[in-house]
């Protein structure tokens, strides 16, 4: 068995069918880049023509021409009067028709790699169009019969309105006026195709009826499928450009223009839009004043600032478009009415048209640069720079390239640590390099600092790497005179893998010494596992025996390290005669020694050093022996670094262990999860759920804000003994039983139950979970009903009893009348084995990288040691979330034997001090191989503290959760506040785990606006992307908890206070860290309220705090030093 297998029976599909990919994620060779050639500016058509070569010169594919036809009174090009005419500005007096016209300009765009769009106006005409005359009805009236003009209300005033007097509105509220100018435009649109127009920009596309736009794209495609359609919906709400875009546009364009790289709406906005179609940004456009104009210095700043403005345009949507006149910094905006061609600007000694070349050249080339893929900042918020990361899938899961663009706004050096944005890009990629154009290109790898320079943009792009070959053993070597121990981090002597994720180094210590007086030197060696190099990294003397040194993490892979000490008899010389030579000792024979090992790091050195040694042992043997110049030369520090670099390591000593060290992706240590049932996600509790029904409600669950959607498990489910509700011994008709009865006829823990769907299905699901920036997580629940074909098919993997019964599983004095345990030993070994390896290894083929894994503890640590070292050996990238709720050292040894993530006992701390014990153990020792997932409450555990306290009792468990552990879930219904307890017990009244649910969402009490910002806080803070880093502050009340997170460098600290007490009103005096920041106990922090969304000022150590459930639980500050301070 190696892959799963679709079982006989498919699911029945809803009406609704088959959801796809998101249109931004659509493959696509190149997004298009625009060129804006305002006819007004230019002239007549050859006037046109003639900019064409120029155009094609700059990168660009698509020109983009304004409105051409015949004009209104106002002379306004978007108040067309006769569209079959051009309007007499842009005639050329040849003897040609308008059509010619337009047809030549089209061919020789063409024939220049370049097509032609033009804006689409079908929502208003001149107020004297020749339409008004043919077909009055066509028209919106007013309540005296007076045709309409389109008007706009100031959003600051309502009581300011414009309106458009030399424009009317075309009326789509009547249907048969909708029906004649759906007509009357596809006609028109037809003979626009037929003159070599291939795309249309269209104007204010949210104010015409969707289904108009679908018909006339519909239409136009059938023509010609090619045809691109961009829609202007900039000022619109979401709801109206999610319904535009949903008529079938290609585009739409973006509000980036606007956005100060700060403010989160654009990347809000951006990754809204980005499942609905992809955008088109652009640095400024024909209706907004020129951002020459706008920018102060000389003509080398305003260069500078255009040039980036546009390259972060073009890396930041799918397309770009660039206005006439941008490449040349003109001042003078484009007007639809007044400009003409004398409104060229001369001499503006500003000429990018070389930079935006390259930009385009590069945007070309980038896959991930020319689809709507994820994009997140990767900067803290507060930081002096930006960082814009953006792949080519909706999640790093799938992505095979990403693009990096760094961007320091100020007016001073910025440093940046290439390593944090390394690890927060997600792990997955390879090594970024620097595709800059006209820069030297810098060094991006983890230990890399950079200093952005002020106004410096890089772009840096990353491919997925190729798969690494099996892990190869190796064997360790030295003499042993050097002794090392006491080597950090080392787990269990080596047997169990340190744990940290990709971009992060690891710090490395030991006890370093040797007899006797020699001077010793040790280095760090690492590799990936399988790797034969080593690499070598420096280690120091700190104190007392003590070195330090550190290595970098570059892949999501397995690594090993170890340390080499060795005895270095140059240095030891070195010392030695100096001291001699100081006392008056003759040190002639000494001399001699120096020179002999000289000769000797001659002999060992290679490359450059070698020559120069070479050339040293010459200029020695050229001095009289022995001489006092042969000494001043050996040891004259340039010689002496180059003899000590390549001198002999007497005594080599290697640390006798090979230390693994996991580098695992971020979503190991940084992730949030959302626990359903997939078989519940119809909406009915009458119709059993698919992965289809699953698929409709990935928008609704990426709005909560979370990362990994986990399913309980999917497979076919027996039917023998099969429980019924609540878990009753009997089912009755109808009920589905439970999911972890794995196996049917249907087949195993390869398949999918029926009712579900197919396996094409998932994979459908899959992809469409990360285009919503998801990654699904299953459930491998290792126990068979008794139905399951193993049981036929292998019954040596099963325990019998004395009468031939199969066994059941049993934690007596409980009986599981529904399920078996298989036996790992005996007959079992090692065909069970494998086979469960492969059947892991077949959903990972199927896209799964993340398996939560159920009552783990009752399997053998052996199994666990090597199924998950063979899994992850070939997909480095999954990750298993241990789910053992027992005793605390088999907890620990679950994670040492390789589960990236652990359930925890959480959901039974509620005291401060429980709380605070147990964050302060998980970030302690056990942070090195224990990664915390925080799960609020599970099928299985419906917390008693949940089942009494109400509303604000959720709020509080879920901050805890979210910003205690980087890691969290929460298993659905949580955030609506259920709570219904089965009497007596920490269980759930009607429980789904056993019978279909249907969710109220919206129902009232529920805390999903909560969940949605602990989410984004979350996503938007790196201190709270670790679980290691927490610090508890002063809170002088025993239900008032207080703690601070921190990054390692200092740029982004979050601290919460959180009211334990669901009931009652909580009053204290706290603590805020201001030592965290180096400040004395007088001094000031600012404070941001991340939940409530306004700043203030906190001055002295102490404060007073009263928290009160009926208004609020919980307060989540991010603190800075004040910017007056700071400076």
């Amino acid at each position: 068995m190696n892959a799963p297998t679709t079982p006989k029976s498919a699911a029945t599909r809803t009406d609704a069918g088959t959801v796809g990919l998101p249109a931004a994620l659509a493959p696509r060779a190149e997004g298009p880049r625009i060129y804006n050639l305002f006819p007004l500016l230019v002239g007549t058509v050859s006037a046109w023509t003639a900019e064409l070569p120029r155009i094609a010169g700059l990168g660009f594919d698509w020109i983009y021409l304004n409105p051409f036809h015949q004009t209104g009174g106002s002379r306004s090009l978007y108040a067309v009067q006769d569209p079959d005419r051009l309007d007499e500005r842009f005639r050329d007096i040849d003897g040609t028709s308008d059509d010619e016209q337009i047809v030549r300009f089209c061919r020789a765009a063409e024939a220049q790699g370049v097509a032609v769009m033009t804006d689409l106006v079908v929502n208003h005409t001149a107020d004297n169009a020749r339409l008004l005359q043919e077909r009055p009805e066509l028209f919106m009236r007013d309540g005296e019969g007076k045709p309409v003009s389109p008007g706009a209300v100031d959003p600051d005033d309502p009581s300011k309105k414009t309106v458009w007097g030399d424009l009317i509105e075309l009326d789509y509220h009547s249907e048969h006026a909708r029906h004649e100018l759906t007509r009357i435009f596809d006609a028109y649109i037809a003979k626009l195709q037929g003159l070599g127009v291939r795309g249309f920009r269209c104007d204010a596309a949210y104010k015409v009826p969707a289904e108009v736009w679908r018909a006339l794209i519909e239409a136009t495609k059938t023509r010609e499928p090619a045809t691109l359609f961009a829609a202007e919906t900039l000022g619109c709400t979401f709801e109206e450009a999610q319904a535009t875009a949903g008529a079938g546009f290609d585009y739409l364009f973006n509000s980036f223009a606007w956005w100060d790289l700060k403010a989160p709406w654009a990347l809000e906005q951006y990754d809204r839009l980005r499942v609905i179609a992809p955008s088109i940004a652009f640095p400024e456009n024909h209706d907004m004043p020129r951002l020459a104009a706008g920018t102060g210095g000389g003509p080398e700043a305003i260069a500078a600032h255009l040039k980036t403005r546009y390259a972060l345009s073009a890396f930041f949507s799918a397309g770009v478009l660039m206005p006439i006149g941008y490449e040349w910094g003109y001042r003078r905006a484009l007007h639809v009415v007044d400009t003409t061609p004398g409104s060229r600007e001369h001499d503006t000694g500003i000429d990018i048209s070389a930079y935006v070349t390259a930009i385009n050249a590069l945007k070309a080339e980038l896959p991930s640069a020319n689809v709507e893929g994820a994009q997140a900042r990767l900067s803290s918020p507060d930081a002096a720079y930006v960082a814009l990361f953006r792949t080519d899938t909706g999640h790093a899961a799938s992505a095979t390239h990403g693009t990096l663009v760094l961007y320091n706004p100020t007016n001073a050096p910025v440093p940046v640590d290439a390593g944090r944005l390394i690890a927060r890009t997600g792990g997955r990629l390879g090594a970024f390099v620097d595709r800059t154009p006209d820069a030297d290109p810098i060094a991006f790898h983890p230990g890399a600092g950079i200093d952005l320079l002020p106004g410096e943009l890089r772009i840096l792009a990353a491919d997925a790497p190729s798969e690494k070959s099996a892990p190869k053993p190796t064997s360790p070597d030295g003499e042993g005179r050097v002794v090392i121990e006491a080597v950090t981090p080392e787990i269990d002597g080596g047997r169990s893998a340190v744990k940290r994720v990709v971009g992060e180094s690891v710090s490395v210590e030991a006890d370093i010494f040797s007899d006797g007086h020699e001077i010793i030197d040790a280095a760090v060696l690492s590799r990936i596992v399988g790797e034969s190099e080593w690499r070598r990294d420096p280690m120091v003397f700190v104190d007392n025996d003590r070195w330090a040194g550190q290595f970098p993490l570059e892949r999501n892979a397995r690594y090993e390290f170890t340390v080499e000490a060795w005895r270095d008899g140059f240095s030891s010389w070195a010392r030695d005669t100096l001291k001699k030579r100081d006392a008056g000792v003759d040190v002639k024979l000494e001399t001699v020694e120096g020179v002999e090992l000289v000769q000797i790091a001659a002999d060992f050195a290679t490359g450059r050093d070698k020559e120069r040694l070479a050339a040293l042992v010459s200029a020695l043997a050229a001095e009289q022996e022995a001489s006092p110049a042969v000494l001043g030369k050996i040891l004259a520090p340039d010689s002496a670094a180059l003899i000590r670099r390549n001198a002999e390591r007497v005594n080599l000593s290697r640390y006798p262990v090979d230390i693994p060290v996991i580098a695992d992706r971020l979503a190991a240590r940084f992730s949030a999860w959302y626990e359903i049932f997939p078989r519940s996600q119809s909406g009915d509790p009458s119709r059993h759920g698919t992965f289809q029904d699953v698929v409709r409600r990935l928008p609704e669950i990426r709005q909560l804000g979370f990362d990994v959607l986990y399913f309980t498990p999917i497979h076919p489910i027996g039917r023998t003994n099969r429980k019924g509700k609540n878990n009753t011994l009997k089912a009755e008709p109808g009920d589905v039983g439970s999911v972890y009865a794995v196996g049917a006829a249907e087949g195993g823990h390869e398949a999918v139950h029926p009712e579900l769907g197919t396996l094409d299905d998932f994979r459908q699901l899959v992809a469409a979970s990360h285009a919503h920036g998801m990654e699904i997580a299953l459930d491998f629940a290792i126990q068979c009903s008794p139905d399951h074909p193993w049981i036929k098919q292998h019954p040596e993997w099963f325990e019998w009893r004395p009468d031939g019964t199969l066994k059941f599983a049993e934690n007596p004095p409980k009986k599981y009348e529904d399920i078996s345990n298989v036996s790992f030993y005996g007959g079992a070994l090692p065909g069970l084995w494998t086979e469960l390896r492969d059947i892991v290894m077949g959903w990972c083929a199927l896209g799964v990288r993340i398996f939560r894994v159920d009552n783990p503890h009752t399997k053998p640590i052996p199994f666990w040691e090597w199924m998950l070292r063979e899994v992850n050996g070939r997909y480095p990238d999954a990750i298993f979330l241990a789910e053992a709720f027992t005793r605390p050292k088999m907890m620990k040894k679950l994670a040492k034997a390789g589960y990236q993530q652990s359930y925890t006992y959480f959901t039974w701390r509620n005291t401060k001090q429980e709380l605070i014990d147990y964050s302060v153990e998980l970030a302690g020792e056990m942070g090195e191989y224990y990664r915390p997932n925080f799960f609020a409450n599970t099928p299985d555990i419906n917390p008693y503290y949940l089942q009494t306290s109400g509303r604000p009792g959720f709020v509080v468990r879920a901050t805890l959760a979210a910003t205690l552990s980087s890691v969290y879930g929460i298993y659905s219904g949580f955030e609506l506040c259920e709570a219904a307890p089965y009497p007596g017990k920490e269980e759930y009244l009607h429980s789904e785990k056993y019978e279909l649910k249907a969710w109220d969402e919206d129902r009232p009490g529920n805390i999903r606006e909560h969940i949605v910002k602990l989410n984004q806080i979350r996503r938007d803070n790196p201190a709270l992307q670790d679980f290691r880093n927490v610090v508890f502050t002063g809170a002088d009340n025993a239900n008032i908890i207080a703690y601070a997170k921190m990054t390692p460098d200092g740029d982004n600290c979050v601290f919460t206070m959180v009211n334990l007490d669901p009931k009652s009103r909580q009053e204290c005096s706290y603590e805020i860290p201001l030592w965290l920041f180096g400040q004395p106990d007088d001094g000031a922090l600012e404070v941001e309220d991340l939940l409530e969304g306004y700043t203030f000022e906190l001055r002295g150590r102490g404060h007073r705090i009263a928290l009160d459930p009926a208004e609020r639980s919980c307060v989540i500050w991010r603190l800075r030093v004040p910017r007056r301070v700071a400076q």
